[in-house]
């Protein structure tokens, strides 16, 4: 990803006016958040702000009525009536008067403002002075309403934002040293109060320490850790002071990629929100010219034919055909859903995959670091007679030190810290099999017995029958023994699976790992089918097969080898603590804090969201079609338009926001 994405300087400008003749979410929110954090949205200010001219006008208005009808004043008439009621009006009015005409110089003529704009300035022209208020004034809050709502939905996102801060403090010669997270260089030691937040990724450098990571797993629980451990920015501090070894730069930390997936997020749009968007540049030159038909047509074929009460007709058609439920209220709900997700540790790069995984039909993933824990341990170590076990094990350790694969770090754990002393040339990693390089002049081989065939190196064991995870060693030729290595299953394993098929998913395993112990851990938690002993293509051609079935297909993975069937799956999804960056970057989802039973969760935010978005578009078209034709016979007034565009909104609008606080 580009790191410059997140520079300091740089700012998530607001979207100024969309192309799909209405107002834009981003125009209500006017959404400002800089790198470092700072929220300058309007919607992030007090509310009484946005709801200052809305006020002003109301009290004008109500004055204007009260007048008009409870305590009439000799002088409320004439041109002080007018002048006082277009005092009431410029409030609520004027601000879309400007947007209608900023609108029509950048040649889209036919938007929002410009229909509430003629509706309300033809109620003056015809002397419905209160209604034309009133529509404005309604209007106007309904805008409020829904910028406030937008900032809300954006809430949990710019959340993150909030994390990182501006300085850190640094351990240097003779004590410390206070200077900005951006200029801290690889290396540096942090020191970390209690209560402090990380501003850089880094290793934990004293014995323990205990964080708060909601911010980045959406999981509540202190994560504990121990010396050596992987800490990242964002973590928050719990106990005692902490010292943190720098190992990324600030624009590269992972906080630093989520920020930048989020930000891409809101750019990628649904099918439903991109049909819409359509359907609105077509529909409201429609809906004009329509409405000017109301207005004059009538007079061809009626006999007592009043210009002022068709036009009045025409008006209330107007105000009632406003797109602006649909338009607003579904990327509102997209935006909920995408809100909900990263609260629960789950990322997704854009509201088009929240309608695709709510679609999903089977969901395929990968065993080790997806359904386990990925944290091996070695069980035993059989080499041939004759071999020097501990110098074998140590030009195992040292070549095994070259992958990112979880088997490396518990080869580590079992031998030791590596040996200087050890030199490997022509290092090469297999894709699916394993590791070769020469050392001492002998070529070394660690990795899967296939690895073995490959290279026709004989062996006299039967891996089939062995129970663990093995890793074969070959030394010039020879076959010089194994190594068994075990996994174990992740804590919320099984409930996913039970999950899923709540959900009426089908599950499949595809792994590289030995097909018995595949299968193994399919039977214990009840997966439908279980393939073992793949290569990538391997894989690929397993997705293939189920996508040819007409499925719609998930694949979950961590691990490079996984970046290629989590590219042709429909939604890819990755593991994105322990996940290898290609599958990170590859991938449509991410989930956080590796735990499999985010997969479900997902899907279920993915249906309700698109549940929410169909109810708002039902509820919008029933609602306007109802007092479209009402308002056609004059059987609706304004008050009944006003209800139709800002009070169908407003519904829409609450409709979207349960998503953020269902708990999923």
């Amino acid at each position: 990803m580009k790191n410059d994405a997140m520079d300091t300087q740089k700012k998530v400008p607001a979207q100024q006016h969309r192309d799909d003749g209405c107002c834009s979410v981003d125009t209500h929110a006017n959404a400002q958040v800089d790198a470092d954090g700072h929220d300058h949205s309007e919607g992030a200010q007090r509310p009484f702000r946005l709801f200052a001219p809305a006020m002003i006008s109301l009290l004008f208005l109500l004055c204007a009525i009260a007048f008009d009808n409870w305590i009439p004043q000799p002088w409320f008439s004439g041109w002080v009536r007018w002048v006082w009621y277009v005092i009431a009006y410029l409030p609520v009015g004027f601000p879309v008067i400007k947007e209608a005409l900023i609108s029509i110089r950048k040649g889209d003529v036919f938007s929002e403002f410009l229909l509430m704009s003629i509706a309300t300035i033809g109620a003056f022209a015809i002397g419905e002075y209160p209604e034309g208020v009133a529509v404005m004034l309604f209007y106007s809050v309904g805008e409020v309403f829904q910028t406030l709502a937008v900032s809300r939905a954006k809430g949990n996102i710019k959340a993150l934002l909030d994390q990182r801060p501006d300085e850190v403090t640094l351990l240097v010669p003779g004590g410390t040293k206070t200077i900005r997270a951006v200029d801290t260089e690889i290396g540096a030691v942090i020191l970390l109060k209690p209560g402090e937040k990380l501003g850089l990724d880094g290793i934990l450098r004293s014995e323990r320490a205990a964080f708060h990571t909601a911010a980045l797993t959406g999981e509540s629980k202190p994560d504990n850790k121990t010396k050596g451990e992987v800490v990242l920015a964002g973590m928050i501090n719990l106990q005692s002071p902490s010292q943190v070894e720098v190992t990324a730069a600030y624009h590269d930390s992972k906080l630093s990629r989520i920020l930048e997936l989020v930000q891409q997020a809101t750019a990628q749009k649904a099918p439903t929100e991109l049909f819409i968007r359509k359907f609105a540049k077509v529909y409201t030159p429609i809906v004009v010219f329509l409405a000017i038909g109301i207005c004059l047509l009538p007079w061809m074929f009626v006999d007592d034919y009043s210009f002022q009460v068709w036009l009045y007709r025409a008006l209330v058609f107007l105000v009632i055909s406003c797109p602006c439920a649909l338009v607003i209220s579904i990327p509102l709900g997209y935006f909920g859903g995408i809100g909900a997700a990263s609260r629960n540790g789950i990322l997704f790069k854009g509201s088009n995959y929240l309608d695709t995984l709510a679609s999903v039909d089977h969901v395929v993933m990968d065993k080790t670091g997806t359904m386990t824990e990925g944290v091996f341990q070695v069980q035993e170590v059989n080499f041939v007679e004759g071999t020097e076990q501990k110098k074998m094990l140590d030009w195992v350790n040292m070549l095994e030190s070259h992958s990112t694969h979880p088997v490396a770090t518990a080869i580590r754990q079992y031998v030791g810290e590596l040996d200087p002393r050890i030199s490997l040339q022509h290092v090469e990693e297999i894709a699916g099999h394993g590791l070769q390089a020469n050392v001492e002049g002998k070529q070394l081989l660690v990795g899967n017995f296939k690895l073995l065939d490959r290279f026709g190196i004989p062996y006299d064991i039967d891996p089939a029958k062995i129970a663990y995870t093995t890793i074969a060693v070959a030394l010039d030729g020879k076959f010089v023994g194994y190594l068994t290595i075990a996994d174990q299953l992740k804590e919320d394993a099984q409930r996913t699976v039970n999950l899923l098929h709540r959900l009426r998913v089908k599950v499949t395993m595809l792994s590289g790992d030995k097909n018995n112990v595949v299968q193994q851990v399919a039977d214990t938690l009840g997966i439908d089918k279980a393939f073992g002993d793949l290569l990538p293509e391997d894989k690929v051609s397993k997705l293939q097969a189920i996508k040819s079935a007409g499925e719609r297909v998930a694949f979950v993975g961590d691990g490079v080898n996984d970046a290629p069937v989590v590219a042709l799956s429909d939604v890819g999804i990755a593991m994105g603590g322990l996940g290898s960056d290609a599958t990170i970057e590859t991938a449509d989802v991410v989930i956080q804090d590796d735990k499999p039973s985010r997969i479900p969760i997902a899907i279920e935010i993915g249906k309700q969201t698109k549940r929410v978005v169909w109810q708002n578009i039902s509820l919008a078209f029933v609602v306007k079609a109802i007092v479209l034709v009402l308002g056609a016979g004059g059987l609706a007034t304004m008050w009944e338009a006003v209800f139709a565009d800002v009070g169908v909104s407003l519904i829409a609008i609450l409709n979207a926001i349960r998503i953020q606080k269902r708990t999923f």
